[in-house]
């Protein structure tokens, strides 16, 4: 249950259901991929500060919705880069 007057998820459920619900399309751009990543990132970051119970497995997520974030922004570059 999500905290009154905060959209963060409180739990390990609720951040794998609101990254669920919130999904791309798989043919979205990179720019949509990266900022989804972000998000997820600071969701899991979000709800390893309230569910004690699942706090190493929810850093596990932040380190690997970072981790995603990272390999899709340096693919952005590199399409950059390519196009100059």
């Amino acid at each position: 249950m999500t905290t009154p007057g905060r959209n963060e998820p409180q739990t390990l459920q609720e951040a794998h259901a609101l990254v669920s619900a919130r999904r791309p399309k798989r043919e979205a751009n990179l720019e949509t991929w990266l900022k989804f990543h972000q998000a997820n990132a600071r969701a899991y970051q979000a709800a390893s500060d309230v569910d004690r119970w699942h706090h190493h497995e929810l850093k596990y997520w932040v380190g690997y919705e970072e981790r995603k974030a990272r390999e899709v922004a340096a693919q952005i570059q590199k399409e950059k880069s390519q196009a100059s």
